[in-house]
């Protein structure tokens, strides 16, 4: 079972990355948004899932022991598969997930782009309870008063993984949540997309 991978980045394609460890290059599938963190050349490291199948040996990457864990429990409901699982992920963040299944939104996972209304209602009543330990109170954003988003910290890290300033990052990201009345619901991804949308082309923010 592989665990965890530390090594360098040496090939990234959409949300397929390429982890070097020892001179042996590990296939492994992220978050969209995760991807998007990583550079040819750079030092990662990885929680991993590893699935064995008949016929392939799948390796799914995470940022997180939180996310990780979210991802073997979303996988224990019938009718979700691995990569079902990565696409709640990639939509919504720990906290969200286990916000959604306390307080039964189902419409949440209906979003998520394979889960039907059916695996979306299935989700929440079977993961009822099980996601405590990921709940979060929303915060208030110090000077703003407005809520902070729970995968702003994310956000600003990748956009610094893409060349823009900390200082950039965190404006684009706090006038997202502050100005776009549908920024609660947003998943990391999605407000990734909006932060972006906010930003001068690339380079021009360095």
């Amino acid at each position: 079972m592989i665990a965890s991978l530390r090594g360098t980045c040496i090939d990234v394609s959409g949300s397929a990355v390429v982890i070097e460890v020892g001179g042996v290059g590990y296939a492994v599938t992220v978050t969209p948004a995760h991807a998007l963190t990583m550079r040819h050349g750079s030092e990662v490291f990885l929680r991993t899932a590893m699935i064995v199948r008949e016929d392939e040996h799948l390796l799914f990457g995470f940022e997180s022991t939180d996310a990780l864990q979210v991802f073997d429990l979303l996988r224990s409901v019938s009718g979700v598969g691995p990569k079902s699982a990565l696409g709640v992920l990639a939509h919504m963040d720990p906290a969200q997930i286990a916000n959604a299944v306390a307080s039964e939104d189902d419409a949440a996972f209906r979003k998520v782009s394979g889960i039907g209304p059916k695996t979306a209602k299935l989700i929440t009543v079977a993961l009822s309870g099980k996601l405590v330990a990921f709940e979060q109170a929303p915060k208030t954003a110090v000077g703003t008063g407005t809520a902070a988003h729970p995968a702003s910290v994310d956000v600003v890290s990748a956009l610094v993984g893409l060349g823009w300033r900390e200082d950039a990052a965190q404006s684009a990201v706090d006038a997202v949540v502050a100005n776009d009345p549908g920024a609660a619901a947003m998943g990391t991804q999605a407000l990734l997309r909006a932060a972006l949308g906010t930003l001068r082309p690339a380079g021009a923010g360095r």
